[in-house]
């Protein structure tokens, strides 16, 4: 059995501040021993440049870094150069998305889909770079239906994916139904289950709103049942994501990705409760 992945996302900080912060919860987290850091990376160029700044000072720390890249607003000249740069670097790992189009950004720029943006990236690159996609165990929320999802997935793998990250869930079903249906279809690389700890509901539903995480009508009315009492949304938060990731493990997932919001705690505290270290 090849050796399980697990790995944590963080998004790089908008200010001077944000990112001594950011350090501060780099140091705690780094503590774990993930297999690699991935940075988030937005469309403007300010956010472009304070990915580069981070993945550059975890490579420095001599840690594994995993720069998103995004289709939005790219060209090929841009991908290109940022491509050399971190090469130049010695960074191996590039985490590959189509992106979603921000308010104000009218350029959609020259790729339309996360496979072409894996294709050039072979293309420029050969295998100099392990390619992680995302995958949506339950569907793409613009994707017209099932198969056309399944398909558009088996494109960015045949273009050249190595791995793939899952949009986070709450249902464990829905995870092994998709991988079931990729298995059905010769999809053989690991798909990675992305774990979202639950620490605040009404920031919690916000974020599943916009990108068609389900919420399990049990679980969304428990955590309103608990009001403001935050302290029991993250003890009951923790105890369910912590029975979820071990039954992804126990059913043979092949990893853990920690979408860790910045934040140290919660992802360490179910790291711990795993038995990851």
């Amino acid at each position: 059995m090849n050796e399980r992945i697990f790995s944590l996302e963080l998004f790089p900080p908008k200010t001077d501040e944000g990112a001594a912060k950011l350090r501060e919860t780099r140091r705690q987290l780094a503590q774990l021993k993930p297999r690699f850091f991935s940075v988030t990376f937005g469309a403007g160029g300010s956010t472009r440049d304070r990915t580069l700044e981070t993945v550059v000072e975890i490579q420095a720390e001599g840690l594994d870094a995993a720069p998103h890249l995004s289709c939005i607003g790219s060209t090929r000249d841009n991908i290109r150069e940022i491509l050399e740069t971190y090469k130049s670097h010695g960074i191996h790992h590039i985490v590959a998305l189509r992106g979603d189009q921000p308010s104000g950004v009218a350029d959609p720029g020259e790729f339309r889909y996360a496979n072409e943006l894996v294709e050039f990236i072979r293309l420029e690159t050969g295998d100099w770079f392990d390619i992680e996609v995302a995958a949506y165990p339950e569907m793409h929320p613009q994707a017209r239906n099932w198969r056309e999802d399944l398909s558009n997935f088996k494109n960015k793998v045949d273009a050249g994916a190595n791995a793939a990250i899952t949009q986070y869930f709450f249902n464990a079903d829905a995870y092994f139904n998709f991988v079931d249906e990729c298995r059905e279809l010769n999809i053989t690389i690991p798909i990675v289950p992305g774990i979202m700890p639950i620490t605040n509901y009404a920031q919690l539903a916000r974020f599943s709103a916009m990108c068609g995480a389900e919420i399990p009508r049990w679980l969304a009315r428990k955590l309103e049942s608990y009001y403001d009492d935050t302290a029991s949304i993250k003890a009951f938060g923790l105890d369910y994501v912590t029975g979820l990731c071990d039954r992804l493990l126990q059913g043979g997932a092949p990893g853990l990705h920690f979408y860790t919001l910045n934040q140290a705690g919660p992802t360490t505290t179910l790291w711990q409760r795993l038995g990851l270290n």
